[in-house]
């Protein structure tokens, strides 16, 4: 019954948020996470990087890629498990606290409404809010997992304690240490819970250190025997920014973390305001932490005379700062000095010393009480929850709760260039960024790609990203986007693949580098087959990259005898993204290069121009194949001045729109000013040239006709069809 209770409570509060986007540390450890793509062989997912949040952490990837094997990328089926890890992690903490209750030095006093004790902490810890950063948001799955093998761990132990048996006592202790290594392989934080499992022996069934040792030395020993493989899982750590050497001093992250555990304390018994990102280490005076470092003390003062005189509730006071201790002590957390997701665990003693602590005061008037806490709690569980529903929803109650959090700004930011139209807000969140920490490189790499979107704005976007590679030069994303910045400029994409290259020099499995290199490639003589070694490399990364393939067709529909390879790739390109319009664009190309495919042309030109209505090069493709098509001259018309209205400087649609005026009777003077108007645009191309010429041939204009096929000729000295079109004007200009 009670554990039905626990999980109905648990559904109810996180039963709308199995659609929560990806968020922060979701990117790199779940979308842009190529090891867990596959789940055989099990190699590639047991070894995570690790400069992403799963680094060192085998277990806690070989789930995500168990996700990603049934669901890719969609979110519901991280929820689900997430969820499913947390009510699993609030039924062995009800198991746990029952037995715990029962133990002789406990059952006088509590044996009676062990039930219903244990029902009200677990209760009170599974819907706390502050565990809605572990359940939502997905990335935090490190947390709620290694909290689930931590209290398997105790409870395993528990069970082999009771055991009737020594088969059974071997078994439980078994489980017991595998429950311990699983931890280890899911969050260091784990380190601590051999010692734990220790003081709980001392405390609930040896009653003393001594004791325990010498009834349990071979599972002590086994336990400790986990720290060895999370020794060489946490060799990683400094890539995450954790440890010492990472530019903050040990003393000064001591200092800070005396108010956060302070604070962490206050947030289990009144949890407002919650905070996703608290932001980066910020040196703070002495003058205001020392009132938090008294206390503290005073806590820890208050420990160490339990554990002698109430060691019941000693152990409850231990297990909270004991479980804390890995990322709040001295040991720096650079990045993320307070995560409201590590009091996960501890907070589990906190309400066991409530609880108990209500119950030895009120008796049993304090149970009724326990349960509207405990709907409360729930009810703004549900509330807390709600903010989780948008990237933008999160970030901006975030930079609310706290201004001056460089690292929310940047990403409230994120969430606004996402949103059509709100790119203005998206820059002035990367400038307010760079105002309070200017040497911010993520923050001059994201204005960067704000710029880089916005008229005249690309010069700017490099100064920014060339200013985060002087911060930060091995940061590959930025090289990627200033390759694709130099990409856009005339005679720099040498320079834009230098800057792919070193992207992906920096990080070889880079799909999106390895694509855009294929971009450029694919734009220098004789370069084609190296750009589709490029594509094929990116795909070989990235299965399911639409970019890539539309880019891969691109390239196979320039080789000969290749356009069905094209149209496969273009194809699957819309079959993972069908809403790309620019792979409707191109399979339109290659399906009007097929004989008898033209309506499939205008099929998918159509479809491409109505998810992008203003994409004038579909506007000009859909022209020429209706130019193809007997009876459609108009409709190509319609289609060259739409493309124009959209893109006045478009060459290419000038020369079509001549085209198919040259064709019109009595439009001969409308075509030769498309054609003059794409030669002022675009003089060097002899086409025009070409085009020109024979339109002013067939209104009479020799020598307009002679000076273009002319230039033509000085453009293309041996191209047949010019020197024949120059040759019959000469002969006519002499008959007459």
């Amino acid at each position: 019954m009670g554990g039905a209770i626990l999980a109905a409570g648990a559904i109810a509060v996180y039963s709308r948020t199995f659609f929560v986007p990806l968020l922060l540390d979701d990117k790199p450890s779940i979308a842009d996470n190529l090891s867990i793509h596959r789940l055989w062989p099990l190699w590639p997912a047991l070894t995570p990087p690790n400069d992403a949040g799963v680094g060192g952490r085998p277990l806690l990837n070989l789930s995500y890629a168990v996700n990603y094997a049934f669901g890719g990328n969609a979110v519901f089926g991280y929820h689900l498990v997430n969820l499913i890890i947390h009510v699993l992690a609030g039924w062995t903490l009800f198991a746990l606290v029952r037995r715990t209750l029962r133990r002789p030095i406990l059952a006088e006093r509590f044996s009676p409404v062990a039930t219903s004790l244990a029902l009200a902490v677990s209760a009170l810890w599974t819907w706390h809010p502050v565990q809605t950063e572990s359940v939502t948001y997905l990335s935090q799955r490190a947390e709620s997992l290694m909290g689930l093998f931590y209290l398997l761990t105790l409870y395993c132990f528990v069970r082999g304690e009771e055991a009737d048996n020594k088969t059974g006592c071997r078994g439980w202790f078994s489980l017991s240490t595998l429950a311990c290594l699983a931890g280890v392989a899911t969050k260091e934080v784990m380190v601590t819970a051999p010692l734990m499992v220790f003081l709980y022996d001392r405390t609930f069934i040896a009653g003393g250190f001594r004791e325990a040792w010498r009834r349990h030395w071979a599972l002590y020993l086994a336990l400790a025997a986990t720290w060895i493989p999370l020794g060489f899982l946490m060799t990683g750590l400094h890539a995450r920014g954790v440890g010492l050497g990472e530019g903050v001093a040990w003393w000064a992250y001591g200092l800070t973390e005396c108010r956060v555990m302070v604070k962490y304390l206050l947030l289990a018994f009144w949890p407002h305001p919650l905070i996703f990102d608290y932001g980066m280490f910020a040196a703070t005076p002495l003058t205001e932490l020392w009132p938090y470092v008294v206390v503290l003390t005073s806590l820890l003062t208050f420990v160490i005379v339990a554990l002698r005189r109430w060691p019941a509730a000693g152990f409850a006071a231990c297990w909270y700062f004991l479980i804390l201790a890995p990322t709040s002590s001295i040991i720096p957390v650079a990045g993320q000095p307070m995560a409201e997701n590590r009091l996960y665990l501890p907070l589990a003693g906190v309400m066991a010393f409530a609880v108990l602590g209500a119950f030895a005061l009120a008796g049993r008037w304090s149970l009724p009480i326990f349960a509207v806490v405990a709907a409360g709690l729930g009810l703004a569980s549900d509330q807390r929850n709600q903010d989780y529903r948008s990237e933008q929803g999160l970030w901006s109650d975030t930079v609310a709760k706290r201004p001056n959090n460089e690292r929310a700004l940047v990403n409230l930011g994120d969430a606004w260039s996402k949103i059509p139209g709100r790119l203005d807000d998206a820059i002035a969140q990367y400038e307010e960024a760079l105002r309070l920490k200017p040497d911010y490189a993520d923050a001059h790499n994201n204005l960067g790609l704000a710029w880089s979107q916005l008229p005249g704005r690309l010069n700017g976007a490099i100064v920014q990203y060339e200013e985060a590679l002087r911060l930060r030069p091995d940061y590959a994303e930025t090289h990627n986007n200033l390759g694709n910045a130099w990409s856009q400029l005339p005679g720099r994409l040498d320079d834009a693949i230098a800057q792919y290259e070193e992207a992906l020099r920096l990080q070889p499995d880079y799909a999106g580098a390895h694509n855009n290199l294929g971009g450029a490639l694919a734009q220098m003589p004789g370069r084609l087959h190296d750009a589709i070694d490029q594509f094929e490399e990116a795909l070989r990364l990235q299965p399911d990259y639409a970019g890539a393939h539309n880019n891969l067709g691109l390239a196979w529909s320039q080789m000969p005898g290749r356009l069905n390879d094209a149209i496969d790739q273009f194809e699957e390109a819309l079959r993972l993204q069908p809403d790309y319009a620019g792979a409707h664009n191109n399979l339109g190309l290659a399906w009007s290069q097929m004989p008898g495919r033209l309506d499939d042309a205008v099929a998918q030109f159509e479809t491409a121009l109505r998810l992008q209505p203003e994409d004038a090069e579909a506007h000009n493709n859909l022209g020429n194949v209706w130019s193809k098509m007997p009876g459609h001259l108009n409709e190509a018309i319609a289609q060259y001045e739409a493309a124009l209205r959209l893109k006045p400087d478009y060459a290419k649609a000038h020369i079509n729109l001549g085209l198919a005026w040259s064709q019109s009777p009595g439009r001969l003077n409308d075509a030769i000013a498309q054609f003059e108007a794409a030669l002022r645009l675009k003089p060097d191309f002899a086409p025009g040239w070409h085009n020109l010429g024979v339109t002013w041939f067939h209104l009479g204009n020799l020598p307009a006709a002679e000076a273009a096929f002319r230039e033509e000729l000085r453009l293309k000295p041996d191209d047949p069809a010019a020197q024949q079109a120059l040759a019959a004007t000469l002969q006519q200009a002499a008959d007459h």
